[in-house]
């Protein structure tokens, strides 16, 4: 396994009235970031966020090219970002679920004291496969084929590249100490975006390539 320090390239927030930072998706444009009563969208390069959404938002969020990925409670909300309505749910799995991601036309959940990571079938929530690991899970994505997780657990916080058929930890980041890792998502290139749990900010993590 390799492993090294978490190179943190930016910090967003904190944003006022926002006391914690959950689930992180991106669209491409904009990062949207979950904060218990809210979806709230970031435009990386103002730093400001430029409009919210109402909705219950304490776990992961993902995007799917056109929708609105958010787990609310024991479900898995669709949401069309432009009306900010609910168009359909899913039950979520048991289990504590943390991060969510979309890849391959399902969408991936992280179990946060489970220590596993779930695909599940978008349009009934089956699962279809489950993936073990030693740490507990917060945010999923995928990126370039490869599956990548955020831990936290004991006031240490990392960024852990799997293996998805084993679950073989192959490449780690280590973030500094106590900077926690609540939500993670790849922008597609060299840029991991970060929840930061009750620090109320998003950080940018360099990802090796």
């Amino acid at each position: 396994m390799k492993r090294a320090p978490a190179e943190i390239i930016g910090e967003y927030g904190p944003f006022p009235g926002i006391d914690a930072v959950h689930g992180i998706t991106y669209d491409g444009r904009h990062v949207w970031f979950a904060s218990g009563d809210k979806l709230n969208a970031l435009d990386p390069a103002s730093r400001k966020t430029v409009r919210s959404i109402d909705v219950s938002a304490n776990a992961g969020t993902a995007f799917d090219g056109q929708h609105l990925f958010q787990i609310a409670e024991d479900s898995i909300q669709k949401i069309d970002p432009q009306s900010g309505q609910v168009i359909a749910s899913i039950p979520a799995p048991d289990g504590g679920s943390s991060g969510l991601a979309w890849a391959e036309g399902a969408l991936w959940i992280g179990q946060y004291r489970d220590r596993k990571i779930l695909q599940l079938d978008p349009e009934t929530g089956k699962v279809l496969r489950t993936i073990e690991s030693n740490r507990f899970v917060t945010g999923v994505t995928w990126v370039d084929g490869d599956l990548w997780h955020g831990t936290w657990e004991g006031g240490e916080s990392s960024l852990r590249h799997i293996d998805p058929e084993t679950g073989d930890v192959l490449e780690q980041l280590d973030m500094p100490p106590n900077m926690g890792v609540s939500g993670l998502e790849s922008d597609g290139g060299d840029r991991f975006f970060c929840g930061g749990g009750d620090s109320g900010t998003v950080r940018a993590v360099h990802r090796p390539t």
